[in-house]
Formats: C-alpha cells, structure tokens, sequence
C-alpha cells in the first residue's frame, strides 16, 4: 500500500472538516435518502471515495444531534433500509453552515490569491 500525498492528506482533511454540511445539503435536495444514494450523489458532485464506514457513523451523529431523522423502510424487493431526511434543525444548522462557508471561503481565496 503506497503512501499518501500531502496533496491527498490536505483533502482528506477538509473533507473531514466539511462532510456534515455536504450531507446536510444533500438530504436538503432530497425528501430523503438512505446511505448509498447518499453517497453516490455525493460522488456525482465530485466526493469519490465515501465509504459506508464513514456516511452511516456520520448519519448517526446528525441524528443523535437532532439535525435528521430516520426509519426504517421495507422494500419490495430487498432488505429494509434506513431512510434519512432534514429535521427543521437540521435546515438551520445547513444555513448556518452556508453562511460560514462563504466567510471562510472568501476569507481563504484572499489568503492564497492576495
């Protein structure tokens, strides 16, 4: 197994730092979603790599924080699958994240373009 970039660890880093409000956003344009279509809109935006091992601890969070809800659903065809959608808070908490974002993000260009 080879080593990792600086290039590649700098990323894996923000995207640590930023995760929740992308599936924040995500269920937001959803009426709700369970992990693997979270994570496959997730990498039609450009996210490639997210694994179950670290959406569904995440979902957990969000939900143990009050930010989504979930259920279980049966299927027709195939297992039940956890459902997951924005509670009020959590359209808050992905506003707020927004305007923080947009702070940070100016506040950074300036810092790496002068």
């Amino acid at each position: 197994m080879g080593r990792r970039t600086v290039r590649e660890d700098r990323q894996s880093q923000w995207l640590k730092g930023v995760l929740d409000l992308a599936v924040l956003a995500a269920l937001s344009r959803e009426t709700s979603a369970y992990g693997y279509t979270l994570m496959a809109s997730l990498a039609d935006l450009g996210f490639d790599g997210i694994k179950g091992g670290t959406i569904y601890p995440l979902l957990g969070r969000l939900e143990d924080d009050g930010l989504v809800k979930s259920e279980w659903v049966t299927g027709e065809a195939g297992p039940a699958r956890k459902y997951f959608w924005l509670t009020a808070a959590g359209r808050a908490e992905l506003d707020a994240g927004r305007d923080g974002w947009r702070t940070f993000s100016s506040s950074m260009t300036k810092a790496l373009e002068g």
